[in-house]
């Protein structure tokens, strides 16, 4: 089979599917005759082609899919108008923190805030499958640790943890931001999440400062250990 044909074999299972494939899975519509290097090479070269198209081709945590680009999103959403549910500030604050902070408790999560965190919310973003629990840590009460899932990287459209912005570079960013929010579902960006995450941190800051007045006060907290 020359390259030309298996990339049409390739461009045909990545349109057809209806989550993202991996290298291993791809392989097996040449019945493993095509090495993994073979098809990673082959994947560049269709992201390639379809550099001018209104659909591209991506690698996320789950894989490799194929996904509108964002700048086709006004006109997709003229397609289904209604607007997706949206996200209470406190959901979004929790999951900034887990996603920047993972793993980490609930009380973690509320020393950072500086407020309880509601157990409704974090069932709701783990309903959403975007957080999990992946353990307990090792202390009085044996309190369950948080982390986000490969699902949550899927919908924000990137492969792993380390392709979220650092917080600092935020705002010199935002055309990243504004890419990978358009691949979210349920109306939550990267943006969003940094955002929330700096806003938490500088409010609880603020709050031991002002109960605490003779405490040295830190310009960037650091998340809880």
């Amino acid at each position: 089979m020359n390259s030309l044909e298996a990339k049409r074999v390739l461009e045909t299972a990545l349109l057809c599917a209806t989550q993202p494939l991996q290298v291993r899975e791809l392989r097996q519509l040449f019945h493993d005759e095509l090495g993994s290097d073979t098809i990673k090479t082959l994947l560049q070269d269709i992201q390639l082609d379809w550099t001018q198209r209104g659909l591209e081709l991506v690698q996320v945590a789950s894989g490799w899919r194929m996904q509108s680009r964002p700048e086709m999103k006004d006109y997709l959403d003229r397609l289904h108008p209604e607007k997706p549910p949206k996200y209470s500030r406190a959901a979004l604050e929790t999951l900034a923190i887990i996603a920047y902070r993972q793993p980490v408790t609930r009380g973690d999560m509320e020393d950072i805030r500086g407020v309880t965190v509601n157990s409704l919310v974090i069932k709701q973003l783990e309903d959403r499958g975007w957080v999990e629990v992946i353990g307990h840590r090792e202390t009085a009460g044996r309190p369950m640790l948080y982390a986000t899932t490969r699902q949550f990287l899927d919908d924000l459209g990137v492969a792993s943890l380390d392709q979220l912005p650092p917080l600092e570079a935020q705002h010199a960013s935002d055309g990243f931001f504004e890419q990978l929010s358009a691949d979210v579902e349920e109306a939550v960006d990267t943006a969003q999440l940094t955002m929330a995450l700096e806003t938490t941190e500088t409010e609880a800051t603020e709050a031991h400062t002002t109960m605490n007045p003779d405490s040295p006060h830190d310009d960037q907290p650091g998340g809880a250990a």
